[in-house]
C-alpha cells in the first residue's frame, strides 16, 4: 500500500502543479513555465517517492515497466488505480481553486486536446503521431536510465530534463499527454469536448509506452 499511496501523491502533484500553471499562471510564465512547472514536479516527486514506488505516477510509465519484465500485474493494476485517482483528485483540487476565479468552461483545466479552437489547431494526424513519439522516447529515457548495471542517481533529472523537452516542443500540438492519468482528471471537469477527445490520450500514451518495454524485453536496448 505504501507503494499505491506514493503513486497517488506523485500523480496528485505533477496535475496539481503541472495543470496549474498552465491555468493560474500560463499568461505569466508561457509556455516555457509551464514546461519546467511540469518537470520540475516530475524532478521533486522523483527524489520524494521514487524510493518508494519508483515514481511512475504515469499508467503508460508502468505499462513499460510490466512489458520490459519490472513489474508484476497486481502491482500494475494498483499503480494504474492509484495514479488515475492521484489525477483525478489532483484536477478536482485545482477546481476548486479556481473556479472562483475563472470560468472553467472557457478557460479549460489544462485538458488535452487537438483541432480547430485548440492551441496551435494541429490536426488529429499530427496529436497521434506526437503522442506516440514522445511517450515512446519518454519510455525510453526513463527505462534506459534506472536500469541495472547503470548509475541511478541522476535518473530522476533526466527524466525531468526529457519531460521539459516534450512539453516545450508538443504544448503547441496536444497541451502535451505522455500520460493518461494526467489527461483523464483535468477533462473531467473541462466539458463534453475535451472527454469526446479522451481516447487519443488514454491510447495512443499507452502504445507508446507498451513499444518501448518491449524493446527492453528483447534486451534491444539493455545495457
Amino acid at each position: 500500500m505504501k507503494k499505491y499511496l506514493a503513486e497517488f501523491i506523485g500523480t496528485f502533484t505533477l496535475v496539481l502543479f503541472g495543470c496549474g500553471a498552465a491555468v493560474i499562471a500560463g499568461d505569466k510564465i508561457g509556455f516555457f513555465g509551464i514546461s519546467f512547472a511540469f518537470g520540475f514536479a516530475l524532478i521533486a516527486m522523483a527524489y520524494g517517492i521514487g524510493p518508494v514506488s519508483g515514481c511512475h505516477i504515469n499508467p503508460a510509465v508502468s505499462l513499460g515497466v510490466f512489458v520490459a519484465g519490472r513489474m508484476n500485474s497486481k502491482d500494475l493494476i494498483g499503480y494504474i488505480a492509484a495514479q488515475f485517482l492521484g489525477g483525478i483528485i489532483g484536477a478536482l483540487v485545482l477546481y476548486a481553486i479556481v473556479s472562483g476565479n475563472h470560468d472553467v468552461a472557457t478557460t479549460g483545466l489544462g485538458q488535452n486536446g487537438w483541432g480547430a479552437g485548440y492551441l496551435g489547431e494541429y490536426g488529429l494526424g499530427a496529436a497521434v503521431i506526437f503522442e506516440f513519439v514522445a511517450t515512446f522516447l519518454f519510455l525510453v529515457t526513463i527505462l534506459g536510465s534506472t536500469q541495472n548495471g547503470v548509475h541511478t542517481e541522476l535518473a530522476g533529472l533526466a527524466i525531468g530534463i526529457a519531460l521539459v523537452v516534450i512539453h516545450l516542443v508538443g504544448i503547441q500540438i496536444t497541451g502535451v499527454s505522455v500520460n493518461p492519468a494526467r489527461s483523464l482528471g483535468p477533462a473531467l471537469f473541462a466539458g463534453a469536448k475535451a472527454m469526446s477527445q479522451l481516447w487519443l490520450f488514454l491510447i495512443v500514451p499507452s502504445l507508446g509506452g507498451i513499444v518501448a518495454g518491449v524493446l527492453f524485453r528483447i534486451k534491444a536496448l539493455e545495457k
